[in-house]
């Protein structure tokens, strides 16, 4: 029997809303009407359009997926997206928005998102990835170099900051358990010994170091959080005591977590003083570097990095001071071996005996097996910003928020509780008048959750010492002292009229 050759593609297609070669016309055509909302978005000079419950209710209702059998045209679906949340979506970019780590994104990155979105690479296996692999590696490179970390380092491309944070956990339970103990917990499972790990790290570190010990079966308490210093920097002579009395109690110390940028403060932890604890005592040392760890790109934070050569992983975000859009995260090794406590050979899609370091397999370094191809936003970005327009984003973010913060230790109707290290500027509105702790918290949520509902500002919150604060998470290089402080007096007159009503 003789098969007839198969039949061109043209003849397969059922329709043309498949992306293929048939169809590239629509697909530019569907891009030009896409950008016709998007300037619409763009042109919209608040950061919110503002909200109540009655909008919030019917924008639900819109959501909804009714009638759809049958085929829509795209300008029609296009319209009801723009309705539903084009018009609702939070503009980053918009200097009046400076909550939490949002930045504005690159042109380049955005230009290498539409052609990873469109040419749909799968990044875990070379048959999927081909040349896409040399340019993660390749950014991994680039970033493993900036950190110092030697020439056995590696690293794979993770969804977040908390994945990343989630390997460095694992990695640190399972190499000390393989080390100390002999377990192969990724063969054999857990074993007695692992119940009395402990893990240290600042009392302000991310919320993910307690979530993540939990998901590893260690457990919150686990975690051991060590009080920090004015500076909100983690104290390490109160480390130090943390690990002895951990000892004397029957526990294991395995890990030490450093924060390069701590969520709500900016702040860096000691990283030399640290690493030479970890080392003394044979600990991992693991640096969550998510928030503050591009500022190695900068003249103004470069000595904060001293250390981090010894670190044995570090986490970073790309998409909070890269200027990427999400997600955009890397996990990085001092020692590329310590893949193997994640790797897994598949007979169907990484045979061992098909291992070949021509044509690597990146699944053999993540926890992830569909990945998307997040490096080629930095890749691109990187060819076409260069890394000194890069450092010049992030010292101009680092200078404004001293700025502010210059201003509201001379306005008597603050209080700041830092001196700024990275771009986060930490403060609460308090009136002059004889007005007690819980009221100035209250006042100071009103006057968070009154701007933005408004649409007029999107600022953050924290709480200290039982004390509501504002905090400032300026990431934007474009902003200007002049924008900030007009918000720092909308803050002002919304607490005074607060006051005022109640």
């Amino acid at each position: 029997m003789i098969l007839k050759e198969a039949p061109p593609l043209k003849e397969l297609s059922l329709n043309n809303y498949l992306f293929n070669d048939e169809s590239l016309k629509l697909y530019e055509q569907y891009t030009l009407n896409t950008i016709e909302y998007i300037q619409k978005f763009l042109a919209n000079r608040k950061f919110y359009k503002g909200d109540n419950l009655q909008n919030i209710q019917q924008d639900r209702l819109k959501a909804k997926l009714n009638n759809i059998e049958d085929s829509t045209p795209i300008n029609k679906a296009l319209e009801e997206l723009n309705e539903l949340y084009l018009k609702n979506a939070i503009a980053f970019h918009n200097p009046n928005y400076v909550a939490h780590l949002n930045c504005p994104i690159t042109l380049p990155s955005i230009i290498a998102d539409m052609i990873t979105t469109t040419v749909n690479t799968a990044i875990e296996t070379w048959d999927q990835s081909t040349s896409a692999t040399f340019i993660e590696q390749e950014v991994v490179k680039w970033i493993t170099n900036e950190f110092n970390l030697g020439d056995q380092a590696d690293g794979v491309f993770t969804s977040g900051g908390t994945q990343s944070n989630f390997m460095g956990l694992l990695m640190a339970r399972d190499h000390y358990a393989f080390q100390k103990f002999g377990i192969n917990i990724k063969q054999t499972g857990w074993s007695k010994e692992i119940s009395n790990f402990k893990i240290f790290c600042s009392e302000k570190s991310h919320f993910s170091i307690q979530k993540n010990a939990a998901l590893l079966g260690l457990g919150y308490d686990a975690v051991i959080p060590i009080k920090v210093d004015a500076q909100m920097r983690m104290d390490t002579e109160e480390l130090i005591l943390a690990i002895e009395k951990t000892k004397q109690d029957g526990n294991i110390p395995i890990a030490v977590v450093a924060t390069l940028g701590t969520t709500d403060y900016g702040s860096f932890d000691p990283i030399q003083t640290i690493g030479k604890i970890t080392k003394e005592q044979d600990m991992w040392l693991h640096i969550d570097g998510a928030y503050g760890g591009c500022f190695v790109l900068t003249d103004t934070h470069k000595h904060l990095f001293k250390g981090t050569n010894i670190a044995d992983s570090i986490t970073i975000d790309f998409h909070k001071t890269l200027f990427q859009p999400i997600s955009c995260s890397a996990f990085l090794v001092k020692n590329k071996d310590c893949f193997k406590y994640v790797s897994y050979y598949a007979d169907y899609l990484n045979p061992i005996e098909d291992k070949d370091p021509e044509r690597p397999n990146l699944i053999e370094k993540s926890i992830q097996t569909t990945r998307r191809f997040d490096a080629l936003k930095v890749w691109l970005t990187l060819k076409t910003l260069g890394t000194k327009t890069i450092a010049t984003y992030l010292e101009e973010v680092h200078f404004l928020a001293k700025k502010v913060h210059d201003y509201l230790i001379s306005n008597s109707s603050f209080e700041t509780v830092h001196i700024p290290e990275l771009s986060t500027v930490v403060f609460r509105y308090k009136s002059e008048k004889n007005v007690d702790d819980i009221t100035h918290n209250k006042i100071n949520l009103s006057i968070k959750n009154t701007l933005f509902k408004s649409g007029k500002a999107s600022i953050a919150s924290t709480k200290l010492n039982d004390k509501i604060y504002l905090k400032f998470t300026i990431l934007n290089p474009k902003n200007t002292i002049t924008n900030l402080l007009n918000i720092v007096k909308m803050i002002e007159e919304t607490g005074e009229n607060y006051i005022l009503k109640n």
